[in-house]
């Protein structure tokens, strides 16, 4: 009875989008902070302030989602959307502040690397929530989705290499543990992304 008078629609994919964005930019921010460690304050502040922004929006769409009558597609697939993409940017918080508070010295290789497939990642998913506004981009966003697989399957084998050197060849405790952690973290960034390339599969499965 009171469905008429609410919103039909609502600006979701301009949400998905700006979300997305945030998400760039976080793990831009994170391949720079990878890569040296030079304003390393000024950086982790910044992927904070990234993480907040993205909160916000993920706020706003839940919000609208709950006072939106009619949406343009299925209200879970919506929030689970969403929901998974503030994960990837509340990982990637993480990171950054394992390396601020464990204090770590030096970066490796490998650890930049996991950040670069993190980027990568990011980008697709970008790419992929800017087309979901029309069934007729489904080729593009599947090819989109495909290639975030690849990438996190890239992501488990710099992650298994990278936890055989160091275990093999890590002689301090400590800085074993503390990278660990951060492959562990950027690993599971990539998962993230996969997860949110599956819900976009079964959207457009749903709506093609």
């Amino acid at each position: 009875m009171f469905g008429r008078f609410l919103p039909k629609e609502g600006k979701f994919f301009d949400m998905f989008v700006e979300h997305a964005e945030l998400g760039v930019q976080c793990a831009t921010q994170m391949v720079a902070l990878m890569t040296d460690f030079d304003n390393l304050e000024l950086r982790v502040h910044a992927i904070e302030t990234l993480e907040k922004q993205a909160d916000k929006v993920t706020h706003d769409c839940i919000d609208l989602l709950h006072q939106t009558f009619i949406t343009p597609i299925d209200r879970d697939d919506i929030h689970q959307l969403i929901t998974r993409m503030d994960d990837i940017l509340d990982l990637l918080e993480d990171a950054a502040q394992t390396v601020f508070l464990y204090d770590i010295k030096a970066i490796t290789p490998e650890a930049k690397r996991l950040a670069e497939l993190c980027l990568a990642c990011a980008e697709r998913v970008k790419s992929a929530v800017a087309l979901l506004y029309s069934m007729d981009n489904k080729v593009k966003i599947l090819s989109l989705c495909q290639e975030i697989d690849r990438l996190e399957s890239d992501a488990d084998h710099v992650m298994r290499a990278a936890m055989s050197k160091l275990f093999r060849d890590e002689p301090d405790v400590r800085t074993l543990i503390k990278l660990k952690a951060i492959y562990e973290i950027l690993e599971t960034v990539t998962d993230r992304c996969e997860d949110v390339a599956n819900i976009i599969e079964g959207i457009i499965v749903e709506n093609a």
